[in-house]
């Protein structure tokens, strides 16, 4: 079972999910897999925020990939509402 922070939506677990399974990405290519169904603007920003709470990580270019944390809490491995917001 997952346990999602009061920050997180469901387009961050969306995310979260695409990143593990497709590799990193930037969010306008993120935004337009049929299984996101948000603007990239908004993958972009949740994106930003995932990185904040160390869930994400920005590579270069905009392009993010899902860290060791990311992946843990996929697995329903971490509670993320034990992270603090480092941006």
């Amino acid at each position: 079972m997952r346990l999602s922070a009061d920050w997180m939506t469901i387009a961050d677990e969306r995310i979260l999910e695409f990143l593990s399974e497709e590799g990193p990405h930037s969010p306008s290519k993120i935004a337009e897999d049929e299984r996101i169904r948000f603007s990239a603007e908004y993958v972009g920003r949740r994106c930003r925020k995932l990185a904040d709470y160390g869930l994400t990580r920005n590579i270069g270019n905009g392009v993010y990939s899902i860290t060791n944390e990311g992946e843990q809490y996929l697995i329903g491995e971490l509670d993320t509402t034990d992270l603090t917001d480092t941006g």
